[in-house]
């Protein structure tokens, strides 16, 4: 599949549902990923607005709020979503038993814990559904990291990488729920970045 990223990047990286109908247009097996974080159903609802069936991959690492795990059921339902969980190969209440509590950035079992949690779960994603085109929210205001990256990139396994809204901010991702009367959820917490600027490496792996 060859493609002018540049192009393509100029062209339609700045218009979310135009880069999502031109990637998923491209016939070929995509996916996208979730954490259903806030501001998630957004692109939850680009995707299957026009691919209703696309495999939407969360990646619970065992360690979300209540309110997250309620926000993902509703949205689910609401969305009709083919939703594929990922889960570590340990519960939390294994590890626990074994390691106690999750561990805080500067302790050194950091790194394990989210190889486990998160890192090792997504390979293991991407080995069974094996896709071309891999979707995310990332915004280029999350992290520092992120606001270098680009709308469309291929990482080093040849994988597409499309981040629709990378160039949005929260206000048009609100006023995008608003308009489509999506719920929303800002009760989250991700134990493997712990602070909201920082990034747990999946997409600096990835």
């Amino acid at each position: 599949m060859s493609l002018d990223l540049d192009a393509i990047n100029r062209d339609l990286g700045h218009d979310p549902q135009a880069l999502t109908q031109w990637a998923l247009g491209l016939g070929k097996h995509a996916i996208c990923t979730t954490n259903f974080r806030p501001f998630e159903a957004v692109i939850l609802h680009m995707v299957t607005r026009v691919q209703p069936d696309i495999p939407v991959v969360w990646m619970d690492n065992g360690y979300n709020t209540p309110a997250t795990y309620q926000f993902a059921d509703e949205i689910a339902k609401r969305l009709n979503l083919n939703l594929i969980t990922y889960l570590p190969r340990r519960s939390r209440a294994h590890r626990e038993a074994l390691e106690g509590q999750a561990p805080g950035i500067d302790d050194p079992g950091h790194d394990a814990f989210t190889q486990e949690v998160k890192l090792e779960p997504f390979e293991r994603a991407l080995r069974e559904m094996n896709p071309d085109v891999w979707i995310t929210a990332l915004r280029a205001e999350d992290t520092p990291e992120r606001s270098r990256m680009q709308p469309v990139s291929r990482n080093a396994d040849g994988l597409l990488k499309v981040a629709p809204v990378l160039h949005w901010n929260a206000r048009d991702m609100y006023q995008y729920l608003q308009a489509h009367d999506l719920p929303n959820n800002f009760d989250y917490f991700d134990p493997t970045k712990v602070e909201d600027k920082r990034e747990c490496g999946l997409h600096l792996q990835h």
